[in-house]
């Protein structure tokens, strides 16, 4: 579903993750986080705490991610589901370690799986679904 370009702009940029709670949209930005080799989107739990409730409730989130020197941007739409131990963790862990210097940990990762990619295409007024 991710095509290489989607791909290379999430490996490069930082994302921003936005969730519901039914009343009140929470949206945060993050840096600890990858895309799997079968198009999943991962984050680690450093700082999710809105996000994590609001995923319990519903399971929908949406990821957009952009660079800001060629306009180039999508959303993609998902599920949400998060994982307390596993490979994935210990990465995350590993990584915001190093990091924080053992002042912070990840606690555990989210794993998306997009449903959905919207590119928005500079100078076109039309959101387009890949």
């Amino acid at each position: 579903m991710l095509n290489e370009n989607v791909v290379n702009l999430l490996k490069e940029q930082f994302w921003y993750l936005g969730t519901c709670d039914g009343n009140m949209p929470n949206v945060i930005p993050v840096a600890f986080k990858d895309v799997t080799e079968d198009g999943k989107l991962i984050v680690g739990d450093v700082f999710l705490k809105t996000t994590l409730q609001n995923i319990q409730k519903n399971g929908n989130i949406a990821v957009s991610v952009g660079n800001g020197m060629t306009l180039e941007g999508y959303q993609i739409k998902g599920k949400a589901e998060y994982l307390e131990q596993g490979d994935i963790v210990e990465k995350f862990k590993i990584i915001v370690e190093d990091m924080f210097h053992g002042a912070a940990t990840a606690k555990g990762a989210l794993v998306i799986t997009p449903e959905k990619v919207i590119v928005t295409t500079p100078g076109d007024n039309n959101n387009k679904e890949l």
